[in-house]
Formats: C-alpha cells, sequence, structure tokens
C-alpha cells in the first residue's frame, strides 16, 4: 500500500485530527442511516494507504467539504481509484501529480510516521515508473496557470539551491541535511510548481524541481528511509520526463540502480541500468554512461555472471576516459575521478579478484574526491587490504577513514564504517584494533 498523502495533507488543512475525523464520519453516516463506530485506528490505516469500505470514502469528502467550505472529490483525498491508491507518482496527468508530490513533501516535513516508515516497492510498482519514462505518451504541454507567476529568475535560483543542499550533504550527510531540503521544496518549489507558466519556461521549471527532488530522494536513501527515497526517485522520474531532458531522466535511474543494488535486487539494477542507457541515446553523458555501467558490473558480479561483470567493467573504463571537466550537467557531478575505479573494484571483488581488485581500490584512493567519497574508498581499500594478510596497512587506512567521517550524519556511511569495523575485529591484530577503536570514536555520537 501507499502512503495517502493526499488524505493527510487536507486532514492537516482542515485541522481535523484522527479521532475528530473517525467522529465526524460516525455523524454523518448516522444521516445517512448508518451504524459507523469508526475510531482513530480507522484513519491511522486509511493514511497508510487502506481504502475505507462502502460510502465511507464519500462521507469523508463531505466532512472535509463543510470544513474547508469547498467541494472536496474522491480525487482530493487520494480514493479516486478501485484500489485505494492515490496514484502513482508517475501518473500521466501532470496536474494530479503535481498536487500528490506536494502533499508527500508536505508529510515528509511533518514527519507523518506512514510516510517516513513506508515500505519500499517491488515488483511491478518499482518497474512501472522507469517503464512510464521511457515509453509514449509525452507530455504535449506543461503550461500551468496558476496565482504565481514564474520567471527565469525562479529557476536559477532552483538550480542554485541543488547545488547547495548537494554540498551540504557531502559535507554534513544526508540525515541533517534531509530536513532543510524538504522544508525547501515545501515553503519555496511548490508554489512556483503550482504557478502560471508556460510550456517553454514549465520544462525548464521541471527539470530544476527534479534536481532538486532527486537531492531530497539521495538524503532520504541516506537516512534509512527507502520507502520514501524511492517515492522521491519516481518523482524526480516524473519531472524528467515533463522536462523533455532525457539525460537527467538518466541520472534518475542510476540512483534508481544505486538503491536496487543496495536492496540486493540486482537483476532489477541490471534492467534499469539497461533501460536509461538505451532510452537517453545521445543524450546520455560519458560521466553518467560509465557509472551506469558500473554498476551493472556490480550487480552482474553479484549474481555470479562474470563473463557480463567483465563486459561492463570495459564499457565503464572506455567511458570514463571520454569524461571532460566541464562538458557535464550539474547532477552528474559526482562522477569524480577514481569513482569507476571504486565501482570497478567491488565487482571484481565480488568475483574473487584481489589483486586487480586492490589495484583499482588503491587508484580510487589516490585520486582527489569530497570527504563522503573518500570514505567510501578507504572503507573498501582496508577491506581489502585485510583480505590480503596487511593488517598494519589496513589498519592505519581505516583509522585516516574513521577521522574523515565524523561530523557526518549518515546511516550509509555508519554502516560502511560498522563493516570495516567488523573486517578489523575479525583480524585480531593489535593494530586492526586499535583502529577498531577509533571507528567505536568516530561513531560514538548517535544520529
Amino acid at each position: 500500500m501507499q502512503p495517502n498523502t493526499l488524505l493527510d495533507a487536507l486532514l492537516d488543512e482542515a485541522g481535523i485530527s484522527h479521532a475528530g475525523l473517525a467522529a465526524r464520519v460516525n455523524h454523518a453516516g448516522r444521516a445517512r442511516g448508518l451504524a459507523l463506530r469508526y475510531e482513530h485506528t480507522a484513519v491511522a490505516r486509511w493514511l497508510k494507504g487502506q481504502r475505507p469500505r462502502g460510502q465511507v470514502p464519500d462521507l469523508i469528502c463531505e466532512v472535509l467539504a463543510a470544513r474547508l467550505r469547498r467541494a472536496v472529490t474522491l480525487d482530493d483525498i487520494g480514493l479516486g481509484v478501485p484500489d485505494g491508491s492515490p496514484g502513482p507518482a508517475h501518473g500521466s496527468q501532470l496536474s494530479g501529480f503535481v498536487e500528490r508530490a506536494t502533499a508527500l513533501w508536505r508529510s515528509d516535513e511533518q514527519r507523518r510516521p506512514h510516510v517516513i516508515g513506508a515500505a519500499a516497492f517491488t515488483g511491478t510498482p518499482a518497474v512501472m515508473p522507469v517503464w512510464e519514462w521511457e515509453n509514449p505518451p509525452e507530455d504535449a504541454d506543461v503550461s500551468r496557470d496558476g496565482r504565481t507567476r514564474v520567471g527565469p529568475a525562479d529557476i536559477t535560483m532552483l538550480r542554485a539551491a541543488r547545488a547547495h543542499y548537494e554540498l551540504m550533504y557531502r559535507k554534513a550527510g544526508g540525515i541533517a541535511t534531509r530536513s532543510r531540503i524538504v522544508g525547501f521544496l515545501n515553503t519555496e518549489t511548490a508554489p512556483l510548481l503550482r504557478g502560471a507558466y508556460g510550456d517553454a519556461l514549465g520544462r525548464r521549471l521541471h527539470r530544476a524541481t527534479g534536481g532538486l527532488v532527486a537531492i531530497a530522494g539521495i538524503c532520504a536513501y541516506d537516512s534509512d528511509a527507502h520507502g520514501l527515497a524511492q517515492r522521491y526517485f519516481h518523482q524526480a522520474l516524473r519531472l524528467a520526463k515533463a522536462s523533455d531532458d532525457r539525460g537527467f531522466g538518466a541520472y534518475v535511474v542510476a540512483l534508481l540502480v544505486n538503491q536496487s543494488l543496495f536492496m540486493a535486487e540486482y537483476r532489477q539494477a541490471v534492467a534499469f541500468a539497461e533501460a536509461a542507457l538505451r532510452a537517453a541515446g545521445e543524450q546520455i553523458t560519458p560521466a553518467l554512461a560509465a557509472d551506469l555501467s558500473a554498476m551493472q558490473a556490480k550487480a552482474y558480479a553479484r549474481i555470479g555472471d562474470g563473463g557480463s561483470a567483465l563486459v561492463c567493467i570495459g564499457r565503464a573504463e572506455a567511458e570514463a576516459e571520454r569524461i571532460r571537466p566541464g562538458s557535464e550537467p550539474d547532477e552528474t557531478g559526482y562522477v569524480q575521478p577514481g569513482l569507476v575505479n571504486v565501482q570497478v573494484a567491488e565487482a571484481l571483488l565480488s568475483l574473487g579478484d584481489l589483486a586487480a581488485a586492490r589495484e583499482h581500490a588503491a587508484a580510487a584512493a589516490r585520486a582527489p574526491a569530497h570527504d563522503r567519497g573518500r570514505v567510501h574508498r578507504l572503507a573498501l581499500l582496508s577491506q581489502i587490504e585485510l583480505c590480503q594478510g596487511e593488517a598494519d596497512r589496513a589498519a592505519v587506512t581505516a583509522t585516516e577513514m574513521a577521522e574523515l567521517a565524523r561530523g557526518m550524519e549518515s546511516q550509509r556511511l555508519r554502516d560502511r564504517l560498522r563493516e570495516v569495523r567488523r573486517h578489523l575485529v575479525a583480524n585480531g591484530s593489535t593494530p586492526a584494533a586499535e583502529a577498531a577503536e577509533r571507528i567505536d570514536g568516530a561513531m560514538r555520537v548517535p544520529l
């Protein structure tokens, strides 16, 4: 079930509690001869995605319409389709998508448990957004007539905000950054998306908004809120389609590939990467093609297909040679020197080729990178050094990693530190034990 963020947003606007809605629905039902006995727990289930039975959806509309003094439809409360879902973030109706998207931002900012704790989609619901991005129909016209007149300066502001929050994420981690960017989406971005703009400017607006939403998804992923992260990525993919920027859409799919790898959905990761490479065509950049190919290699290695993994490694390395600084869009700036090396090293480690994995991991550690990326690179190098019996060298590498990670509020980095610590403790040598203590110190402050 998908959280009903539309109903949640309307309850908040109306100032009605869960218990209050239940009582009002019971009262409205009596006027229709219905003996209803709903309590606040029923409303909580509706917000988690369960569809109320019988006439209850109509009663909810009636209650909210009276309170808000305007018409409220089943679509407005997220109950306009038979299965009770408020509709996927990739729905073909752009105006309806905007309302669902902004309702999710509002629920996230208010820390609604049914939104933050939502489970990630698997199977068809996970695949459909990628399929709908890749295939027709396209948006013929994305213009809108709203209250706020959107201008080029607004697009510039949104792009600057994306760069600002990306830098904050890299320095402080997703846990610290998420509330800031979600607040910005609600206060600054939502009014623009609902505003007045023509088709050409609207496509630029959806492109800029998609960049921000993607960062919100990255921060949710870094906070271990995987269902929420996936919903943000699906939103960003729908915005990419509205922007008519296939290259940006492929970047968003790359984020879904990375999440699929983390969730051990390896065949899905391969399929998503293939879809991004295929659908973006000439709009894909060397940096993005290199990253997608490297992640495919990791996925193939995890399922034991060494031949396909090596083919993807070769393609990733060839694309990496074509990267030219200054010729990539803002979003692919994460593909820094050494990133493909570390991805390839992880694939080779899964294939059991320690010597080649060590060579790539060492090259990645030598290459310039922001602190967050460097922590991951040093973690991998330390792990490989331990596997090769070089405990002293691994301890030095792990200590540098732990010092760099201090102050970053990131669940993913903390997972990586715990993994390295486990390998150090299992080694049992004095240098390894001392490095494990340094990691404990870096993790002493709770997230």
